[in-house]
């Protein structure tokens, strides 16, 4: 459990592009490698201790669990950033698990994320807001995730844990609903998962837990009671929720994380330019409370990650 003290380190996490929204959501969304990169590095200097990965087919901006798609990022982030990079095991909904693994088995990341769940994952209401698309794949993912779960099982879990076990990739735990705190816990007590858990709640997105305040406060409490003083927390507020939340949750003790892969948006209806510009808000808010901005060998500390030099990128 992490506790409220004046001045304590907060790692701020920056989603770059992920697998939810569309290109033509956004014309500031990343899509090729080379702008993915660009983002990924505005981000950390921006003071982003982790950036989070997805890729992208750099032809019409499918989301792609392909290595050779993650290879080019991953050449321009070691090269120019201390970062910690965190790569996705979510890809998409749409994907086998076993194409969601690719990436994380084949680069050997410090951190990789982990969805601690099977659950209902409804992005079609989008199609209320978004209703022109440059490709054919947009408007038919949104429309398919009426029925659609995104498919976490245990088995699933331990295919994925297995690939900390073999390189030392630790693991963002994200957890959707109060089940998913229930299933982490159920690892831990097998010990195929070891403290400190970084556990990001995910708030705000069709299928999982609501963004009210009160939803955050009943995930910290069920964490509390289930895991103790083992975990690191992060909130990850959905859209228009990102910001509120995370500045809810750094009050009450957490980390955060924001991006154009949890949110398009900088204001009420103000598109975001870019991944810095939310990591520059959070940012002004954390500082505002008098909270220290955790750098990326802060954030290996206080996550126990085994360094930037044990990868395989």
């Amino acid at each position: 459990m992490t506790q409220m003290a004046t001045g304590r380190k907060v790692i701020i996490t920056c989603a770059v592009t992920g697998a939810i929204h569309t290109p033509s959501m956004s014309e500031h969304l990343p899509v090729s490698p080379a702008e993915i990169a660009e983002a990924a590095l505005g981000a950390a200097e921006a003071g982003a201790a982790i950036v989070h990965l997805h890729a992208r087919d750099p032809e019409d901006g499918r989301p792609s669990q392909d290595p050779a798609h993650f290879e080019p990022i991953l050449a321009q982030l070691k090269a120019h950033t201390d970062a910690v990079i965190n790569i996705t095991t979510g890809g998409s909904p749409h994907m086998t698990v076993q194409e969601r693994m690719r990436p994380a088995a084949v680069f050997k990341p410090e951190l990789a994320s982990l969805n601690m769940g099977s659950m209902n994952f409804g992005l079609y209401p989008m199609l209320d807001r978004f209703k022109e698309f440059r490709h054919d794949w947009e408007r038919e993912a949104l429309e398919k995730s009426r029925d659609l779960v995104f498919k976490n099982t245990f088995a699933d879990i331990e295919a994925i844990l297995s690939i900390g076990a073999e390189n030392g990739t630790r693991f963002e735990f994200e957890c959707y609903d109060i089940a998913h705190l229930n299933n982490l816990a159920h690892f831990a007590s097998r010990d195929l998962v070891q403290g400190p858990l970084f556990v990001q709640s995910v708030f705000g997105l069709l299928g999982g837990i609501g963004a009210h305040p009160e939803d955050l406060m009943h995930m910290r409490r069920t964490a509390d009671r289930l895991l103790g003083d083992t975990y690191q927390w992060s909130i990850l507020g959905a859209g228009r929720n990102q910001i509120p939340l995370a500045t809810i949750g750094a009050a009450q003790g957490s980390h955060v994380r924001v991006g154009l892969e949890d949110s398009l948006w900088i204001g009420p209806g103000e598109l975001a330019k870019t991944n810095a510009d939310q990591v520059t808000r959070i940012r002004t808010v954390l500082e505002a409370l008098n909270l220290e901005v955790a750098t990326p060998d802060e954030a290996r500390e206080i996550l126990r990650l085994k360094g930037r030099d044990q990868v395989g990128f």
